[in-house]
């Protein structure tokens, strides 16, 4: 018996009833099936609602069944727990994804076969700190992201790498993304395209309101800390999720992650290929 998890889009249709004929098919298999409290009731599929703190208990293949949104919610719920995410996209850009919900049956056959690669993406570990205390540690894929919080107004930061004082920033936000997260917000942001097959910190003003104003690449073994300084406060977004407000002398510090995303793939993914299709380049 194999242990599978599904986590669909919350407001989706088509994602909770992809997910409710995937449960179905893999228990008539002798096959069990989990989907997250929270998502269970939200969709409908409470028939198979299992606690999130047991989530990863002997779990041996998460799903994502949505866009790159759900992709990273999934992500974040086995965080850790070394557990696969197979991506079916039921959503839009769909970057992380793998699957089309067409050959999702063909993919689960191919799954439970063994005929599959892992796909490892590096992720950041974001440590916030406030009053010289740890509050919170988070994991993300994509990125972290200080930014303002009152529009016409700037944030003002002071970057370190390395333990070492930088430079002082002024602008509507900074973002240390991953590479996967280089085609996300560091994207929209002008900052460079990274293969995800990499393994780098990418360091982004977004508006920036200074004489410096280019993206840094740095190593993974590097780390980044960001402080607010005097003035306006702030917000940390971590993969799209709000985590705390900032105020003057907090502090963020992105490092690479121990633990890499396990992304399952099949025949493998080129993605100069999903990156030309996406943006529609043409052949020269």
């Amino acid at each position: 018996m194999t242990t599978f998890a599904m986590v669909p889009h919350r407001l989706r249709k088509e994602a909770a009833d992809l997910a409710s004929q995937a449960a179905r098919w893999l228990e008539a298999r002798g096959h069990e099936v989990r989907v997250p409290e929270e998502d269970a009731r939200a969709t409908g599929l409470t028939k198979w609602a299992w606690p999130a703190e047991e989530l990863t208990i002997g779990l041996d293949l998460m799903m994502s069944m949505g866009g790159d949104g759900t992709m990273l919610h999934a992500v974040q719920l086995v965080c850790g727990a070394d557990v696969p995410v197979l991506g079916v996209h039921v959503g839009h850009l769909g970057y992380l994804t793998t699957v089309e919900p067409a050959a999702l049956t063909d993919a689960l056959e191919r799954y439970l076969a063994g005929t599959y690669q892992i796909e490892r993406r590096m992720m950041l570990d974001v440590l916030l700190t406030c009053g010289g205390e740890e509050v919170a540690k988070v994991t993300a894929l994509n990125e972290a992201v200080i930014e303002k919080t009152a529009s016409g107004h700037t944030v003002h930061l002071g970057v370190a790498i390395n333990d070492r004082p930088f430079t002082t920033a002024a602008a509507d936000g900074m973002i240390v993304a991953t590479p996967t997260g280089s085609t996300a917000y560091n994207f929209s942001a002008r900052g460079p395209i990274v293969s995800p097959r990499h393994r780098a910190l990418v360091v982004t003003p977004v508006s920036p309101h200074m004489l410096f104003d280019r993206p840094l690449v740095l190593d993974p073994d590097e780390t980044v800390e960001l402080e607010v300084l005097e003035g306006r406060p702030a917000v940390l977004v971590v993969d799209g999720r709000e985590i705390a407000a900032l105020a003057p002398g907090d502090c963020v510090r992105c490092k690479s992650s121990s633990h890499d995303a396990l992304l399952v793939t099949f025949d493998g993914r080129d993605f100069h290929q999903i990156l030309k299709a996406k943006f529609h380049l043409a052949d020269r």
